[in-house]
């Protein structure tokens, strides 16, 4: 089975950028080589893992670098993204890991070696422990760290990189850590998540400052994670509630980088539940970006509540991937046309894009159909957007490789490669072939 795109598709472009994507704590591994980080901690906690393991070794990427690019390199992909260990590259004085430093920087070098573009994003949720024991994303002050944070790694890395986003989704960060509390540093409580989402985008704005003098001739942005809303019916009600979500989920972390200002609803919230805006914030978080990435996988269905302001309506008797998200391609499409139809934006990447399935290896092989039927779907969804309009110059597969799948832990399998967590051996999937025959036959 094969991925294909229309002949004369702006993707088959040497232009347009295809690439791998993982995270730091979700491969690395090695956490003895590091500063603790908030999900060191998060795992410790009963039940917030579902199968009660943790990222200490994960994909053991510390000690398998050079196998691992080599392998994304037979790929025949022109990029590849992964993050920083903020708690792997600094100090708690706020000094230099060198040990840390020189792990990433054989890794851009090695890269550069192989003309593969190197896409660093600098924070992918792992906060380095000591900062949350000081309030985390909570605190102000956390912002002010991470912009010191990116000064460092921008000077030591110089010119191997090819692009940096300051944040990956930090929707997942705010909303699943610090107000539902799934996610790691595992904090409940309404008026905690919009307070972190301010925090967030403020250090965006700072490290895109940082980024923009010391690092000019990179490509400098963010990554911001959508779930389109759908009303579950035509009702009125239905649709302000999906209207409402939208806002409160999507806009929310877009809108104050290309408009300085949070949504309506903002005046909808309890006071107590407001972030602590302070004069000037929103204009340095709506600093100038070279790129937006965007990451999708599903879209949610809302319904009218009386008691809240919308309530999630699963669907029913649709395709699921092993995550148990509708695959919905459509929604992508429309996403992207109403993202451009709503703001002025810069080049759109799609940074991550792809599927958990149910693989079974047969005779050392994994067929997983599935998998190449959504890339397939998905990829012409994106194809079908720049048809329309929209500016896209690069699609990033997630993930490049099976890794911890955060409070799934090993549960589900992203990756394009498989990964047996018993011995480590990687094996690349149909789907990651299907993919590399993609890129090679443009």
């Amino acid at each position: 089975m094969k991925i294909t795109l229309p002949k004369l598709s702006p993707m088959r472009s040497p232009e347009f950028t295809f690439g791998v994507a993982t995270s730091s704590f979700q491969i690395e591994g090695s956490v003895e080589t590091r500063l603790p980080c908030i999900w060191d901690s998060f795992y410790q906690q009963e039940g917030s893992v579902a199968d009660n393991s943790n990222g200490d070794v994960a994909c053991d990427h510390i000690n398998r670098w050079q196998e691992d690019l080599a392998l994304i390199s037979s790929l025949e992909v022109d990029a590849y993204r992964f993050s920083i260990s903020w708690a792997r590259v600094m100090n708690k004085d706020g000094s230099v890991n060198q040990q840390g430093m020189k792990f990433y920087i054989a890794l851009l070098d090695e890269l550069k070696s192989k003309n593969i573009k190197a896409f660093v994003t600098l924070y992918h949720w792992d906060l380095p422990l000591h900062l949350e024991e000081q309030g985390g994303w909570l605190n102000r002050n956390t912002a002010y760290k991470f912009r010191d944070y990116t000064q460092c790694v921008v000077a030591e890395f110089g010119d191997r990189v090819y692009s940096y986003a300051t944040l990956n989704e930090p929707f997942c960060s705010a909303y699943l850590g610090y107000e539902i509390g799934i996610h790691a540093p595992g904090i409940k409580g309404k008026a905690f998540g919009k307070k972190a989402a301010h925090h967030l985008l403020l250090a965006h704005g700072l490290a895109m400052q940082v980024l923009n003098q010391e690092s000019p001739n990179t490509l400098n942005g963010i990554v911001l994670n959508f779930t389109p809303c759908y009303a579950e019916t035509n009702s009125r009600e239905d649709i302000s509630a999906s209207e409402f979500a939208d806002d409160y989920f999507n806009q929310w972390y877009i809108k104050p980088l290309f408009d300085a200002q949070y949504p309506e609803i903002l005046n909808q919230l309890p006071t107590t539940d407001h972030p602590d805006v302070v004069d000037g914030d929103l204009d340095i978080i709506s600093q100038p970006i070279d790129f937006l990435g965007i990451n999708y996988y599903s879209r949610a269905i809302y319904r009218a509540d009386t008691t809240e302001n919308f309530i999630s309506v699963l669907p029913k008797d649709v395709p699921l991937t092993d995550m148990g998200w509708e695959i919905y391609p459509k929604a992508f499409t429309e996403l992207l046309e109403d993202l451009n139809n709503k703001y002025i934006l810069p080049p759109i990447y799609i940074t991550e894009n792809g599927a958990a399935m149910v693989d079974e290896k047969i005779n050392g092989q994994i067929n997983d159909t599935s998998r190449i039927e959504y890339y397939q779907s998905h990829i012409a969804a994106v194809n079908n957007a720049i048809a329309k309009g929209v500016n896209i110059h690069g699609y990033f597969a997630w993930s490049l490789m099976d890794n911890f799948e955060w409070a799934e832990g090993y549960l589900k399998r992203f990756g394009i490669v498989h990964v047996d967590y018993e011995t480590q051996q990687r094996t690349i999937k149909a789907s990651g072939y299907a993919y590399r025959d993609l890129i090679s036959n443009r």
